[in-house]
């Protein structure tokens, strides 16, 4: 069979959608840093509302369809970080806040894992974060809720449990930027495709993981994710 390509395209990565056989491909990951004022402080920051930053995971690092995550190499500390994920139906750059939601296909559940140790030691001699942040299997993600079914979350619990207890636990009202604004912001910074999603930050509670825990995470309206660690 003739290609248009020297090797083979890569994979598409993509999640369940509820209420459809279709799947929702996944372009790039964006991910929200400290975007809750609990959290900011557990990482020894100031919460006060200053300017969003963001870092990235490749759509590699997805794990859907509620398979197993796979503890990573080179680390003896990985944390959990539950967050809202915001799934982007429609591209554009320069958003405004007021339409920033007209871009939503939906909203799901992500744990945005990371090697804390690698992380840590990059900070301090100030290099980039991909390896505590974008490794394999770093972005396990649970089936994505339209918004016609599911509206645009603003308020309501979102918690993680590892092996039944409650480890992480707020609101999405307790949100530093929004999503509306995250959007926007984020559209300034990039043009936001379809398919794109935004890991909209992590309460505080982060800590570790071992091989063989359970993790169960929800936000209230919406599909809970759960993975076991092995």
């Amino acid at each position: 069979m003739s290609s248009a390509f020297v090797i083979e395209p890569p994979i598409i990565h993509s999640l369940s959608v509820a209420g459809d056989t279709r799947r929702f491909a996944v372009n790039r990951i964006f991910c929200v840093g400290r975007n809750y004022a609990d959290h900011a402080r557990e990482m020894g920051h100031d919460p006060d509302r200053e300017p969003p930053f963001f870092f990235m995971k490749p759509a590699s690092a997805i794990v859907a369809d509620g398979l197993d995550t796979a503890y990573p190499s080179l680390s003896s500390d990985v944390h959990h970080e539950i967050e809202m994920v915001v799934a982007i139906g429609k591209g554009g750059a320069n958003i405004s806040p007021s339409s920033a939601l007209d871009h939503v296909y939906g909203y799901g559940v992500g744990l945005d894992m990371t090697r804390r140790d690698l992380q840590s030691e990059a900070k301090k001699m100030g290099r980039p974060w991909d390896t505590g942040k974008a490794f394999d299997q770093s972005a396990p993600c649970s089936t994505i809720v339209p918004v016609s079914q599911c509206g645009h979350p603003s308020a309501g619990a979102i918690r993680l449990l590892v092996n039944g207890k409650v480890r992480q636990e707020g609101d999405l009202n307790q949100l530093i930027w929004n999503v509306p604004d995250t959007i926007a912001y984020l559209s300034t910074l990039f043009t936001l495709e379809p398919g794109d999603l935004i890991f909209s930050g992590t309460p505080a509670g982060v800590g570790p993981i071992s091989k063989g825990d359970l993790l169960e995470g929800t936000v209230d309206g919406l599909v809970p994710l759960k993975t076991r660690i092995v």
